[in-house]
């Protein structure tokens, strides 16, 4: 989740300008509190604790549900954000008046790839070949894949160009769903993960982990190997540089790429052996994770006549 620092947002703010908040969100980042759990960690009383968790609940930051206790029911507390960013400035966006077309790419619709185990490829109801055997990421079949990852390599798509010789490329943005790669899942698996536009590094992202602890929202019930869902990232590649959910990555510019009219965009995720964190890839598409999209991706443009 990304948030401008503003008046409008404060509800969010406020929370983080008491300890008591915070240690609650350290608590819960580990597993569900109930009230009385979160009270006696804090050592203060369950009515203050109760204050607190609902201000953190209306701010969108945990999520609680009744469950049945040992003595009628109990209140249980989730984190149900993986992340917030804070926006200080606004960076520099298209022109209003940019025209701009979106496709979405299936996350099985790549057109390279070179992988290494753990690998594997899901539909949204059953595997697509076997667990760890890249060779079925050349399996026509990976169209259908709702989920994929791999320990170490890239999967590369080719996004189609629908600009003529009269109009220039303002920014391209792409929006998917990924986190690391770790065996089963590691909620601390730090994995650096690198974006290739056109052959060029546009930057590299840090997750901090492969996120297991919680069903996904839209992944399958029979799926039960692990890793369940991904971060929301927007990727943006603009004039002023390259920005990821609205923090400047790079100084690389729409401007440094080798676009050329009527050929394909390529874009790379990749996750580098000789990297500091090789913590490998996962995708999520439709019938995935926490988000029922695959890549979506938007280019903005301009007519030069």
């Amino acid at each position: 989740m990304q948030i401008e620092v503003s008046t409008k947002h404060m509800a969010i703010l406020e929370c983080f300008s008491s300890e008591t908040r915070v240690r609650i969100i350290e608590l819960l980042r580990d597993r569900p509190h109930n009230i009385k759990e979160l009270a006696e960690a804090l050592q203060l009383s369950s009515a203050i604790v109760t204050k607190h968790i609902q201000k953190l609940e209306d701010a969108g930051i945990i999520t609680s549900h009744s469950s049945a206790g040992v003595r009628g029911t109990q209140k249980v507390c989730s984190l149900h954000l993986d992340s917030l960013t804070l926006q200080f400035r606004q960076p520099v966006l298209p022109a209003e008046d940019s025209a701009k077309y979106s496709v979405e790419v299936p996350i099985g619709q790549y057109a390279d790839y070179a992988v290494k185990p753990t690998c594997g490829l899901v539909s949204g109801t059953k595997a697509l070949g076997l667990y760890d055997d890249p060779r079925y990421f050349s399996d026509p079949g990976r169209v259908q894949a709702a989920h994929l990852w791999f320990g170490s390599g890239f999967v590369e798509y080719r996004i189609p160009n629908y600009l003529h010789a009269g109009q220039s490329v303002r920014a391209v943005e792409f929006s998917l769903e990924l986190c690391s790669e770790a065996p089963g899942y590691n909620e601390n698996w730090p994995s650096d993960i690198s974006f290739y536009l056109n052959d060029t590094l546009t930057g590299v992202w840090t997750c901090p982990g492969d996120f297991g602890s919680r069903r996904g929202v839209f992944t399958p019930a029979w799926w039960d190997i692990g890793t369940q869902h991904g971060l929301l990232k927007k990727l943006s590649v603009r004039e002023d540089g390259t920005y990821l959910d609205g923090v400047k990555l790079t100084d690389v510019s729409i401007r440094d790429l080798s676009i050329v009219h009527g050929e394909d965009f390529r874009f790379r995720i990749a996750s580098h052996e000789d990297a500091r964190n090789c913590g490998g890839v996962s995708l999520f598409g439709k019938q995935f994770g926490n988000y029922n999209q695959d890549i979506v991706v938007t280019v903005y443009y301009d007519d030069l006549k």
